[in-house]
């Protein structure tokens, strides 16, 4: 059976809005102040589904890290609809302890993340894993 999945989202036309996940999670959208626009939280979804796929197999693995932090850059592009036209997405992994492995279970992210197939579908997608030292 497939998941069912579920937000609620509240605007005041004058203010912005809020938009709630179903685990009872808010956030401000569309406000002028400390909040997160459509594409921001498009590429945080994408990086969060990206470091879950990734943690899951670096786990199999049975491979270890201090860190990882993600940069995810996207453009879209001007005609409208205004879809995402490319997107980059940067894995920097500090104190790595075997980085063939982790390039392989960063390819497999890639390969099994869900909305980074389903981004791919509409733009053109790039991946790059950078290590650095342990400190």
């Amino acid at each position: 059976m497939s998941e069912t999945l579920n937000a609620k989202l509240n605007f005041n036309t004058e203010e912005g809005g809020t938009a709630e996940s179903s685990t009872g999670f808010s956030v401000n959208v569309l406000q002028k102040e400390n909040s997160l626009k459509p594409y921001d939280m498009l590429l945080m979804a994408l990086g969060s589904c990206m470091y879950a796929t990734f943690e899951e197999v670096f786990k199999k693995m049975r491979i270890s890290c201090e860190s990882t932090d993600i940069e995810i850059e996207g453009e879209k592009r001007e005609e409208v609809p205004k879809f995402l036209k490319y997107c980059r997405v940067k894995f920097k992994v500090k104190g790595a302890d075997n980085q063939k492995k982790f390039e392989r279970a960063f390819d497999l992210a890639a390969k099994y993340c869900s909305i980074f197939q389903t981004l791919s579908r509409v733009a053109e997608m790039s991946t790059e894993i950078e290590f650095t030292e342990q400190t």
